[in-house]
């Protein structure tokens, strides 16, 4: 019996450079598709797959974040007085249950393995996920449940992957593929940016993961890999040799929201998703066809 993943970790400390200037005045993670922040959307798919316990990894400027997913009193109280009872639901379903959110500050941009390695005193000797709010996974069921189902299956590491271009093997961490059924790789290794001339294959990882603690050990060595920054891929590459490691393919669309095109067609589909907008939506597409 594998043991059960209760806990999840966003690490949200990034500057959002991609986004210049909208990430000047706020949080890459806030910055909303249709009508929900990019983070909302990673918190729900969390809980969505049996999350019960969600850590944020934030930095300086990330307040409203935070605030987000607290009481807004005064807000609360204008809409109930107003008699507003949709938009009064819509605020207070994104509030998380007393005591099963935590945040913890990465004082330094040194990687997204250090990210997840400051909240190691959270997670403790046990499972977890680790979502990238970046990455918007369009799904049902979400993304992340879908690899709780496999890791039910098979345990050790797993990684939501997608195959890319092999021109652009140099943006992603890739996976050295064992045997591959079309849906789930099993790998013996990965390269973190690798030129796409000396790539071992064209599968990458995207932002969702199913980690076991044992990669804890090895980001506490913080050593430096691509881009002089502690990469979670190193580190989960030095534990292949003891813990499992899958790449799942999932059911949906991934979109880099951290990319300006990636943000735009992530609202395109989303509002094409959704009965009270895509009438429009469409209406609104063909006048630009």
């Amino acid at each position: 019996m594998n043991k059960r993943v209760r806990k999840a970790v966003f690490p949200v400390a990034g500057l959002g450079t991609r986004s210049l200037p909208a990430t000047k005045a706020i949080p890459k993670e806030m910055l909303t598709v249709v009508d929900k922040p990019l983070i909302q959307y990673g918190v729900e798919e969390a809980l969505e797959a049996g999350i019960e316990d969600i850590i944020f990894v934030t930095g300086r400027g990330k307040s409203s974040l935070e605030d987000h997913f607290d009481h807004a009193y005064e807000l609360e109280d204008t809409l109930e007085a107003k008699g507003k009872k949709a938009e009064l639901e819509a605020v207070r379903q994104v509030l998380l249950e007393p005591g099963r959110v935590s945040y913890v500050r990465q004082q330094r941009p040194l990687g997204l393995g250090h990210a997840v390695w400051c909240a190691r005193a959270f997670v403790g000797d046990e499972p977890f996920a680790v979502l990238l709010p970046d990455d918007l996974m369009l799904g049902q069921p979400g993304a992340l449940k879908q690899m709780m189902q496999v890791y039910d299956k098979v345990g050790g590491n797993i990684v939501a992957v997608e195959d890319v271009p092999r021109e652009l093997t140099n943006r992603y961490g890739i996976l050295d593929v064992v045997s591959d059924d079309g849906k789930l790789a099993r790998a013996k290794g990965l390269v973190e940016k690798p030129a796409p001339d000396v790539a071992p294959s064209t599968l990458s990882i995207i932002g969702r993961y199913i980690l076991q603690p044992e990669v804890f050990t090895e980001l506490a060595k913080h050593e430096r890999g691509a881009g002089g920054e502690i990469q979670l891929t190193d580190a989960m590459a030095k534990t292949i040799d003891r813990v499992a490691f899958h790449g799942f393919r999932f059911d949906g669309r991934r979109f880099d929201c951290g990319n300006k095109l990636g943000f735009i067609e992530a609202n395109i589909a989303y509002a094409l998703a959704r009965d009270d907008l895509r009438d429009g939506m469409n209406r609104i597409l063909k006048q630009f066809a």
